[in-house]
């Protein structure tokens, strides 16, 4: 699971795409939690650990942390990575 998570994030900085942070949030927690509990497990306190972290020094808000939260359930539950695919990010990712 913190292989998908890596994967994903890496993903994110090399597309340095304009909104598709919440995309790459689900696809790394959808990847890890596919893995079965222990990936679940994994992407949950990686995605907790990073949202803490980035709460307090991001400067991106209690409202950026709450949307990448859902993106981070969102795939850890099942749900497509899709739903959060902005139009025009390479299909490469």
């Amino acid at each position: 699971g913190a292989w998908d998570m890596f994967r994903a994030y890496k993903d994110m900085r090399e597309a340095n795409y304009k909104g598709a942070d919440k995309y790459f949030h689900a696809r790394g927690n959808y990847d890890a939690a596919r893995r079965g509990p222990g990936g679940a497990w994994a992407a949950r306190v990686i995605s907790d650990a990073r949202e803490n972290w980035q709460s307090g020094v991001s400067g991106r808000g209690a409202e950026d942390t709450r949307l990448d939260q859902e993106a981070n359930a969102w795939g850890r539950g099942g749900g497509d990575p899709n739903r959060y695919r902005p139009r025009g990010l390479p299909s490469k990712y």
